[in-house]
C-alpha cells in the first residue's frame, strides 16, 4: 500500500511508494499556502474500469502507462503508452463540464492537472501528431551538458482559451534541464520519474538545492529561479504544468542575468576545457 504523502519542504512533496489505484490527489486548488491554484494528481485505473472524467474545472489528462480509450464528443482515442522516456504524449484536454469518458483496456497510470476556467473550448486529444513540439533543446552548446528534450503539449500558442500549460522534460543521465535557470509569476509543478527506481536528482529552487526522486511533486511559485539535474546513470522525467495567470499570461521565462550566456552557440568559445587529458 502506498504510503502517506509528506513534505519534506513547504515546495517538494514525497510520495516514495508510488500510487494506489483510484485518485491520489498531491495538489489542490483551494490550498491557502504555498498555494499553485492547481489540481494535481495521478489516478491509476484497473483493467476494464470505466471512469467519468466530467469536471467542473479545465482538466487535462496525461497516459504515462497503460492503454485506455477516451470517449468525448461522439468520438473516441484509442491510446496506449509503455515508456515516458521514449514513446511522445498522449493527453486529452478538455473544457468545464464537458462529456469526456475513461475505459482502462490494461491497468494505467495517469497524470491529471486541472484549473478553474469558466471559458469553453473543443476537447482536444494531443499526441506525436499534432502536440505543439519535441525539441533538442541545448544541443551543441557547451558539450550538450545541457542537452535535453522539452515536449511542449499546448500553451497559449494552441489553446488560448486555456488556463493551463502543459508538457514533459526528458533529462539525459548527469545533465541540466530548465537551464539556464530562470523564472516567471506563474505556478509551475514539476512531477518527477526516473529510469531506475532508486534514481534521483538535484532540484534549483531559488537559493535551495533539494534531492528530487521517483513519484516526487515540486512547487515552483514566488518567480524562484529553477533548474535540474539528473544524477549520473539515472535518466530523469518530469511533467511540467504551468497556470496562466489573469492578464498574465504564460509565454517565455525570464533567465537569470549572469547565466544568460549559457543559453547561446557562443557560449562554446568561453567554455573551459582541460588541456592535459
Amino acid at each position: 500500500m502506498a504510503q502517506e504523502i509528506t513534505n519534506e519542504t513547504n515546495e517538494l512533496i514525497h510520495q516514495p511508494s508510488g500510487f494506489d489505484f483510484g485518485f491520489t490527489a498531491i495538489t489542490k486548488i483551494e490550498e491557502k499556502e504555498f498555494a499553485t491554484g492547481i489540481n494535481f494528481g495521478i489516478l491509476k485505473l484497473k483493467a476494464r474500469e470505466e471512469k467519468d472524467l466530467t469536471s467542473q474545472f479545465e482538466s487535462a489528462y496525461l497516459l504515462m502507462h497503460g492503454e485506455v480509450i477516451f470517449y468525448y464528443d461522439g468520438k473516441s482515442y484509442h491510446a496506449k503508452r509503455t515508456s515516458i522516456f521514449d514513446e511522445d504524449p498522449i493527453a486529452i484536454h478538455f473544457a468545464r463540464d464537458n462529456k469526456v469518458i475513461v475505459k482502462a483496456i490494461s491497468d494505467a497510470e495517469i497524470a491529471v492537472s486541472a484549473v478553474e476556467n469558466n471559458q469553453q473550448f473543443p476537447t482536444q486529444v494531443f499526441d506525436a501528431t499534432n502536440m505543439l513540439e519535441s525539441e533538442k533543446r541545448g544541443k551543441g552548446i557547451l558539450d550538450d551538458t545541457s542537452y535535453r528534450i522539452v515536449r511542449t503539449i499546448f500553451d497559449n500558442r494552441n489553446r488560448k482559451e486555456a488556463n493551463l500549460v502543459l508538457g514533459e522534460v526528458i533529462t539525459f543521465p548527469g545533465r541540466w534541464s530548465s537551464y539556464p535557470p530562470h523564472h516567471h509569476p506563474q505556478p509551475e509543478i514539476y512531477h518527477y520519474r526516473f529510469t531506475e527506481p532508486q534514481g534521483y536528482g538535484i532540484s534549483q529552487l531559488g537559493e535551495k538545492f533539494l534531492k528530487v526522486a521517483q513519484y516526487d511533486t515540486l512547487k515552483i511559485l514566488d518567480l524562484k529561479d529553477h533548474a535540474q539535474v539528473a544524477a549520473p546513470g539515472y535518466g530523469m522525467y518530469y511533467i511540467w504544468v504551468i497556470r496562466h495567470l489573469a492578464n498574465n499570461r504564460y509565454s517565455t521565462p525570464e533567465f537569470a542575468p549572469e547565466h544568460v550566456w549559457a543559453k547561446d552557440i557562443s557560449a562554446n568559445q568561453k567554455v573551459w576545457r582541460a588541456k592535459n587529458i
